[in-house]
């Protein structure tokens, strides 16, 4: 369906809205379709090549940072509040599900893993606190998986770092709502992005999926950009401390 097809929020428009992982996947359909609410959209990538091309066709700003590295994600979002205002929006989407056995984890590689998939989430909310507070209102969306709530093997060091994003988000839920600030967790099922499906989705693979699926058709980013937009707008302003699955109906 087209996109002129789908709502449009008013409450979004001129909104300051940050993106994590912007450059690709998931995150470039978040900075596409936000853009196209009229939001003041930023978003932070270490991919500076895709990066460089999502800003292009979407007017959005980028800024290429590390995650891992807090004092680089900390001036990056005191840059995004000097050029563009206090973030009312903050999309916690970037993650790596790269795959790894058990015998092959060693600390370093732990720590490495938590760092890409679970503390920059904290820390991004923590810096954009202060801003959503004074304006009492705000919205932090954190991204989940549905991997280890289906038992999915092959990637402990992920799965762990997921299922902490659900209690990050209950307890952020509590801390902030008081001043009027809503945290969700958005939990994408098995996303067809060109990563997915450069790496991972073979014909076999990929059909038993999808006849799991309720909905026999594969999730695209569209449909979790789209469940972003509500999450974020005023449409769903007393929606805080959830999580929304966006799956085709498998788990």
């Amino acid at each position: 369906m087209a996109d002129d097809a789908f709502a449009t929020y008013p409450s979004l428009k001129g909104k300051v809205v940050l993106i994590t992982g912007g450059a690709s996947g998931i995150g470039a359909e978040l900075v596409a379709q936000f853009a196209r609410q009229g939001s003041k959209v930023a978003f932070l990538d270490f991919d500076a090549e895709h990066g460089a091309k999502v800003a292009e066709a979407t007017g959005a700003l980028f800024l290429r940072c590390d995650l891992r590295d807090i004092p680089a994600l900390r001036a990056a979002i005191a840059q995004v509040r000097s050029r563009l205002g206090d973030v009312l929006v903050l999309v916690n989407n970037a993650a790596r599900d790269d795959r790894h056995g058990l015998e092959t984890v060693e600390p370093e590689y732990w720590d490495e893993r938590m760092a890409t998939n679970l503390r920059h989430f904290f820390f991004c909310a923590q810096a954009v606190a202060p801003g959503m507070r004074a304006a009492k209102a705000g919205s932090i969306i954190n991204m989940g998986s549905v991997s280890w709530m289906s038992g999915q093997g092959g990637m402990p060091a992920y799965t762990a770092a997921k299922s902490a994003v659900r209690g990050l988000t209950r307890g952020l839920a509590r801390d902030l709502g008081g001043d009027g600030i809503r945290v969700n967790e958005l939990v994408p099922g098995w996303v067809f992005t060109e990563r997915q499906e450069q790496l991972w989705a073979t014909p076999e693979g990929v059909q038993r999926h999808l006849e799991a699926q309720c909905i026999h058709r594969k999730v695209m980013p569209h449909d979790i950009a789209r469940l972003a937009l509500w999450l974020a707008a005023d449409d769903s302003a007393m929606v805080t401390g959830q999580y929304l699955v966006v799956d085709g109906g498998k788990v």
